[in-house]
C-alpha cells in the first residue's frame, strides 16, 4: 500500500488548503512509522527493546491556520526529528484560554517542585523555565492579547501550573442606536 500523490485535475474537496507542507509532514511521519514497525519485531526477539528505553518521550505537532490562510505547523516535545534521544529540555504541554477579562494558561510540568519553576510575564508573552538535574522545561507562550504583568497569579499542584492574568483593556459591547425606518 503506497502513498500516492493526487493528480492536479482530481476533484479535491479541500483544494490546496493544506499545501505541500502538510503532504511533506505526512510523508515524513509515514516513513518514521514504517521504520519503527520494521524495528519492533527485531527488538522483541533480541531483547534489545528494553535496552533502548531512556525515559518518557513526548513528540507531537500542532497545526493552525495563519493570518494569510496557510497552515502553520509547530513541533513540540523532547524527541528530535531523526529519532529518539535521551531526555533533555522539554516543552510543556500548554492550554491557553481567553475569557472576557483575563487570560488563563495551564501547563503540564510534572516531576518538579514549585520552587524550581521560574515564571516571567510580559504584556504579550509568558515565559516558563525549569532547570533541575532530573527535569528541564522551557516555553515562551504567546498570549492572545495584552495583559497586565503585575496582575499575574499562579498555582502549582500535582504537576499542573495554572497562571491567570488580567487583560489590559476590556472590549465593551456598544449598543447600537435604534433607527426608525420611514
Amino acid at each position: 500500500m503506497g502513498w500516492k500523490k493526487k493528480k492536479k485535475d482530481e476533484d479535491d474537496f479541500f483544494g490546496d488548503f493544506f499545501g505541500e507542507d502538510f503532504d511533506e509532514e505526512m510523508r515524513r511521519m509515514r516513513k518514521h512509522m514504517e521504520r519503527l514497525f520494521r524495528e519492533i519485531p527485531k527488538g522483541i526477539d533480541s531483547g534489545e527493546m528494553e535496552r533502548k528505553v531512556y525515559g518518557p518521550f513526548v513528540y507531537g505537532f500542532s497545526m493552525k491556520v495563519g493570518p494569510d490562510g496557510k497552515p502553520q505547523f509547530r513541533e513540540f516535545g523532547n524527541t528530535p526529528r531523526k529519532g529518539i534521544a535521551e531526555l533533555g529540555e522539554r516543552e510543556p504541554l500548554t492550554d491557553v484560554i481567553e475569557s472576557e477579562d483575563s487570560v488563563s494558561v495551564t501547563l503540564e510540568i510534572p516531576g518538579v517542585e514549585k520552587n524550581d519553576i521560574d515564571l516571567a510575564a510580559r504584556e504579550d508573552i509568558l515565559t516558563i523555565d525549569v532547570d533541575t538535574p532530573k527535569r528541564k522545561y522551557h516555553k515562551d507562550v504567546e498570549l492572545p492579547c495584552k495583559v497586565i504583568p503585575d496582575s499575574t497569579a499562579a498555582t502549582y499542584k500535582n504537576g499542573i501550573l495554572d497562571v491567570v492574568m488580567k487583560k489590559t483593556e476590556k472590549k465593551e459591547k456598544k449598543e447600537g442606536k435604534r433607527i426608525e425606518i420611514k
